[in-house]
């Protein structure tokens, strides 16, 4: 079953995108079709009938040479299973909702076909993408890592004759290298220090890395440190955030069903899944990991700030993205790797029905994708408006608070707010809080410009505007039900007690000392008093520190125990994040609703109550605004540091290297130098004996006398 969901959209790929001409076109895109909802259906058997244990199945032997042995065999574990679903359910119903919004595509002209090659390249990147999540060693996740990228750059650039198009697919793939970079460089740390690529052999050695140091750029460096920031370098490229972050908005270049696969639930998510997955190595180097917090909160906000202005709509979204993969790998640095892949999979059912939702928008406003142009939708796309106000309640994180009762990402994105809080990065705390209270303002924003108020742009599009056929809305409904319910249902399993993680996740737990003070042996409490004192089940104090009783929280009954490598996540005995965030006073878990409903009241402010407002404020604030609207001006600095003198290095290498020292040395050589040799030559060979002899003679007297002075006549 496993290897048949991993290879059946790379064989549904090649038989769609070789062999179209011969099956047909439509026969060729349902079989693409066809092969990601059986991957998708396999996926979900495999993650309801889990039982924790990891589990490896061997497939082929791939490289050996000495020590490097690099099988490729398929690491099913619960990261894996929450992956597989993940990126099947959305490329299944991408693949669907495609057969519509790529129905007719007025980038080619009529009799081109281009439907086929489309859904290969889809199937092809959700094969890459599998062959990521599934790997068991570091080799294989690269060949995974890099084919996403070649399959991403393809469907970025799909629209090939479009000039922007290829220089998006152009800057993502060559960003994305540069994260590489530092990945790759991970993977030979990993690989001199531990002679193994290998999962299990890395996280044995571990706590071993942890008292080593290494010698890099002339430095002396903890290895676990050095290690575990230089594979966050790779996973910054790939999750898009800041300072690599510039490709993820430009990307909305390709059609729209490539913005809900690639940016939305699956490529930008590998980032997050490789932290996770190396949390072995991760929970040895808290230096690494606060630099991890630190990016992820200034992402997660410098991210929002852009959002706040944009008026693309997938522009919007995709920035959107950018912030909420902040939140996650703030998650990450703090400790709490569950929360993390919780926001990551509620994250991918409410943020794929957004993109889509925006495609439907698109559909029937004739491709135009500019928020000033639309208005007064509601009535003429009802269902996708319903679809949009569910998504926009899922991400803004809608529910009751204190209970577990909302949409889901109320309940994922509060976790990561309350893990950040427990984990005592108060930067990322308030950094995520702000963020959450932007995120509002323009996902409110974003429903506000589009279905209310009054038709801008072209009276024509406004008229003819229509509903999306039924291909494209059923996706929306399947996406909706995981916006709505995923976060209740899975709650426990993510962010519950360390009883119900344990035993999802597949992680030892042991019965913690009686009273709760202490950990599992080998356990040290790492957190200041202050913090024990909410922890232990003290009584609030003055600041308002809630009773840890009141939460189900603190060190009563089970803890995670275990070796690293022992689950499908570590979590280090002085790693209490999850106690400190359930124990978290009630200040700290009202504040995301706060700030969410704060963010709801400046929107219908700005766009409802009095909507010449932001037009005022933008024109008496010019420069703040143009500093958003131009992205921080990130594209202008990179272009200035470092495209600019990448030209002029290769225009100097080009006119004096290449045409003055190669070209002008060679024509120079032929056209100069071997014609004279060659009129000597001629003029040597008259046709006398004597001369010939002549010649002979002096090449003898020549030899001898260097045989001579050399010592060869003794």
């Amino acid at each position: 079953m496993e290897i048949t969901l991993l290879f059946a959209p790379l064989i549904c790929s090649l038989l769609c995108g070789f062999g179209w001409k011969i099956i047909g076109e439509n026969a060729a895109c349902w079989i693409a079709t066809g092969g990601l909802f059986l991957s998708a259906f396999l996926s979900w058997i495999v993650f309801l009938t889990f039982d924790g244990t990891t589990e490896t199945v061997q497939i082929l032997r791939f490289i050996e040479s000495g020590s490097l042995s690099t099988d490729w065999s398929f690491r099913l574990d619960r990261l894996t299973a929450i992956m597989l679903i993940v990126i099947t359910t959305v490329s299944s119903l991408v693949h669907l909702y495609s057969f519509g919004y790529m129905a007719h595509d007025d980038h080619f002209g009529e009799g081109v076909s281009y439907k086929p090659r489309f859904f290969a390249y889809l199937s092809f990147f959700t094969f890459a993408m599998l062959m990521l999540v599934t790997s068991n060693n570091l080799v294989q996740m690269f060949f995974g890592w890099e084919g996403v990228g070649v399959a991403s750059y393809l469907l970025i650039g799909f629209y090939y004759k479009k000039p922007s198009a290829n220089a998006a697919a152009i800057k993502a793939f060559v960003v994305n290298r540069v994260g590489d970079f530092g990945f790759a460089l991970g993977i030979f740390a990993l690989f001199m220090l531990t002679d193994s690529i290998n999962f299990d052999d890395i996280f044995a050695a571990a706590p071993e890395l942890a008292e080593t140091s290494i010698r890099f750029l002339w430095t002396d460096w903890n290895a676990a440190n050095l290690i575990a920031f230089l594979l966050f370098v790779g996973a910054m490229g790939k999750s898009a955030q800041l300072f690599l972050h510039t490709w993820l908005p430009d990307a909305m270049e390709g059609p729209t069903p490539v913005s809900a696969l690639i940016h939305a639930a699956t490529m930008v998510t590998a980032g997050v899944f490789l932290v996770c997955r190396m949390s072995p190595v991760m929970e040895f180097a808290p230096e690494a990991m606060v630099f991890v917090t630190v990016i992820g909160a200034t992402t997660a906000f410098v991210a929002a700030t852009i959002g706040l202005v944009q008026t693309d709509i997938k522009r919007v979204i995709a920035y959107s993205t950018m912030s909420q993969l902040g939140y996650m790998f703030v998650a990450a640095g703090v400790g709490m790797y569950s929360a993390a892949m919780f926001h990551l999979l509620t994250h991918a059912f409410f943020k794929a029905m957004l993109f889509l939702g925006a495609g439907s928008v698109i559909h029937a406003m004739h491709h135009e994708q500019d928020m000033n142009n639309y208005g007064g939708l509601r009535k003429k796309i009802p269902y996708t408006f319903g679809a949009m106000m569910i998504g926009t309640l899922a991400i803004t994180g809608v529910g009751i608070p204190l209970t577990h009762i909302g949409f889901a990402g109320f309940l994922s994105k509060d976790a990561i707010i309350e893990s950040a809080w427990g984990g005592g990065s108060m930067y990322g705390f308030w950094m995520l809080v702000v963020a959450a209270a932007m995120t509002s303002f323009y996902s409110w924003r974003l429903i506000f410009l589009t279905f209310f108020g009054e038709a801008r742009g072209n009276k024509h599009t406004h008229e003819h505007a229509h509903e999306s056929p039924m291909v494209m809305l059923i996706p929306l409904g399947v996406l909706a039900l995981g916006a709505v319910f995923s976060g209740m249902v899975w709650y426990g399993s993510f962010f519950g007690s360390a009883e119900q993680m344990g035993k999802f996740y597949g992680i030892p737990t042991a019965e913690l000392a009686a009273g709760g003070d202490t950990h599992v042996e080998g356990s040290e409490d790492k957190h200041d008093a202050g913090h024990a004192d909410a922890k232990h089940g003290a009584a609030p104090d003055d600041d308002g520190h809630a009773n840890a009783d009141d939460h189900g929280g603190g060190h009563h009954g089970p803890g995670f125990a275990g070796k690293p490598g022992e689950g499908a996540l570590y979590f280090a005995p002085d790693n209490t994040v999850l106690d400190d965030a359930h124990a978290a006073p009630k200040w700290v878990k009202f504040s995301p609703f706060i700030a969410m409903l704060g963010g709801f009241l400046m929107a219908m402010w700005f766009y409802i109550w009095n909507p010449t407002l932001p037009a005022r404020l933008a024109a008496s604030q010019r420069p703040l605004y143009l500093f958003l609207l131009n992205k921080w001006y990130f594209d202008e600095i990179y272009n200035f540091i470092f495209v600019q003198p990448a030209k002029a290095v290769g225009r100097f290498l080009w006119k004096q290297g290449d045409g003055r020292v190669i070209d002008g040395g060679l024509n120079g050589l032929a056209m100069g130098i071997i014609p004279f040799f060659t009129r000597l030559a001629g003029k040597a060979q008259s046709g006398y004996i004597f001369t010939y002899a002549f010649a002979m003679v002096i090449g003898i007297a020549i030899l001898m006398t260097w045989m001579t002075m050399s010592g060869g006549a003794k």
